[in-house]
């Protein structure tokens, strides 16, 4: 019985058993994996080699020349595997260069050469192969005894990189390559390299990368990433509900209270406290809008020419408003060398500034919040440089990398009662990468924190015509717009009653409709005014819609404005390219109301 043909064919059924289970997972696309997979398929090839020749004898006995092709082939086969194999342990080891890749293509190409040339024996018995001898061999023996010193060496080189698990089939190869050495020295016929080697290469399938446990690890990493995100949203849900209680409770207090009170100073005290708690309110679901278009991509940066020198200023003011302790100091520098124009998006530097300051106002107790802007001017290119330090409770080291994640907050247990919703510094992230800047952070635990930002603006070629502005000084601060009649259109009762009464403020007369219907029918009953205040989102007639009605009579001249809650970034140039002369957006701002008002009706 030929005992050779019942390894090679055992081998051969293994191996490709091994090679089904193999191919037919997922794998990961790696060098090592793409190794293994030509070690696989040069094994099931050289196998199948094995079998055929030991046969070929008796199936070719008129054409001996075939049976020596087939055992160079087989030589081939084996010089193929021992360079898999050693290209594979630097693989494992040391990453091997592409270099080293071309290297062993090269000599591999020669030594196949070689080995096809050299003489080669055949011993047979009967028309069946026994085995094979002669110079091709032994130079195939020389071959492999080099690479196994190659082995050798790249592992005592690299002990400590290799897993443990990936010895085995390297120390396996040793042993049974030994083994079946020794036995080929006293039994020249029994030839089992091939089975070795497939053994080892069915044995390399448990050390590698698993396909299915990669595929399970991958599965289990994105559900915990799912996972943590859910838990995130629910206790940004969570944390909302307190958020976005608080200050209404500030406003529904203090407005019942004002019901009852009969001292004029009180009431005064308790409006401003309601004015501070809907600025609170506002500012969160501004948060929310900002967060949610971030995540839909729909963040936009508006460019447009401003003065930089009033928007920080501006900042500055409304961050030492928000000090409640006469323990914190507020320090700003503002460079004065800044340009009097610059261009970019100035609501957005202005957000992301407060942010940093409003962060740093809350987070400290005692101590200083210092602000400085700086910049550095190179032809019509300004870069910004916005510090914020603050001498507050710091960062731990290992939340720093966490800063900018959304809903992300921090010591909760000692900051419980700190207001904020964990959106500002992902905004704020978000805001400068969208402004091609920079943004960095660095903190002392218990001892405070610094953030800076870096945003280059384009310098405008416009210069400041300096006279006094009087439109907001104090002597100024009651504009009186006597004689002036202005339409308000809103479906919201509410809404009317809080336009009509800032109109008075400012001596105006004013009437109130709560549909488009009735704005037309007004305007076509001959009612005359010097200014219309429309909302949009209204039923059966938008604000947009009734627009274009009046638009429609070619005497119609009045300016009419946007007034309405639909505040999202766009929309100001939104109403403007649908015709409407400027916009206000809800909550009214006294102010904005009044620049409005002075350009239009003066």
């Amino acid at each position: 019985m030929n005992y050779n043909i019942v390894f090679s064919l055992s081998s051969f059924f293994y191996i490709s058993l091994t090679a089904i289970v193999y191919f037919t997972k997922q794998r990961i696309k790696n060098p090592e994996n793409k190794i293994y997979s030509l070690m696989i398929i040069s094994n099931i090839i050289g196998l199948s080699i094995e079998v055929l020749t030991a046969y070929s004898g008796k199936l070719f006995p008129n054409i001996p020349f075939i049976q020596t092709i087939l055992l160079r082939a087989i030589n081939v086969y084996f010089l193929t595997w021992i360079f898999l194999f050693t290209y594979y342990v630097r693989i494992i080891t040391e990453k091997a260069s592409v270099s080293y890749k071309k290297t062993m293509i090269i000599v591999f190409a020669i030594l196949a050469l070689v080995l096809c040339v050299l003489p080669l024996h055949v011993k047979s018995s009967n028309g069946i192969l026994l085995y094979s001898y002669g110079m091709s061999v032994k130079c195939l023996y020389i071959i492999t005894f080099a690479c196994l010193f190659d082995i050798v060496y790249v592992i005592v080189c690299n002990f400590k990189r290799i897993q443990r698990r990936k010895y085995i089939p390297i120390i396996s190869y040793f042993i049974f390559g030994s083994f079946a050495a020794l036995l080929q020295i006293y039994y020249p016929s029994l030839i089992i390299t091939s089975s070795i080697e497939t053994f080892i290469t069915i044995l390399m399938y448990h050390t590698i990368e698993n396909p299915d446990v990669d595929v399970l690890r991958q599965l289990n990493i994105e559900r915990e990433k799912a996972d943590k995100a859910n838990n995130a949203k629910t206790e940004f849900l969570s944390s909302m509900s307190h958020e976005i209680r608080t200050p209404l409770n500030a406003i529904d207090g203090f407005a019942q209270l004002m019901l009852e009170e009969k001292d004029i100073n009180v009431i005064k005290e308790e409006a401003k406290d309601i004015m501070n708690a809907s600025q609170s309110l506002l500012e969160i679901v501004n948060g929310i809008l900002d967060i949610s278009k971030i995540e839909a991509n729909k963040l936009e940066i508006v460019n447009v020419e401003y003065e930089p020198k009033k928007i920080f200023e501006d900042v500055a003011m409304l961050a030492k408003s928000r000090i409640k302790t006469d323990e914190v100091v507020f320090k700003e520098h503002i460079a004065q060398d800044l340009p009097d124009y610059l261009i970019g998006d100035y609501g957005r530097i202005k957000q992301v500034a407060l942010n940093l300051l409003t962060n740093a106002v809350k987070y400290t107790k005692h101590g200083i919040v210092d602000f400085s802007v700086r910049c550095v001017v190179n032809n019509m290119a300004c870069r910004l440089i916005i510090v914020v330090k603050d001498t507050g409770i710091g960062i731990k080291k290992e939340d720093i990398s966490k800063l900018f994640n959304k809903f992300e907050r921090f010591d909760k247990e000692e900051n419980f009662t700190i207001e904020g919703t964990g959106l500002g510094l992902a905004i704020t992230k978000k805001l400068v990468d969208l402004m091609h800047g920079k943004i960095v952070a660095d903190s002392i635990y218990g001892k405070g924190s610094v953030f800076a930002v870096v945003l280059d603006q384009a310098v405008s070629q416009r210069k400041k015509d300096y006279v006094i502005d009087t439109l907001y000084t104090e002597e100024n601060a009651k504009a009186d717009f006597s004689n002036r009649r202005v339409l308000v259109v809103d479906d919201n009762k509410v809404n009317l009653k809080v336009a009509s009464r800032l109109l008075e403020t400012f001596n105006i007369s004013c009437d109130c409709v709560n549909s488009g219907q009735e704005c037309i029918d007004k305007l076509n009953n001959g009612f005359l005014y010097n200014l219309i205040l429309m909302d949009d989102m209204m039923p059966k007639l938008s604000g947009v819609e009734t627009f274009k009605i009046l638009k429609k009579n070619p005497d119609f001249s009045i300016p009419v404005i946007a007034l309405t809650a639909n505040a999202i970034e766009g929309m100001r140039e939104y109403y403007i390219k649908q015709g409407f002369n400027d916009y206000i957006s809800k909550p009214i701002d006294k102010k904005e109301l009044e620049r409005v008002l002075s350009v239009y009706l003066n």
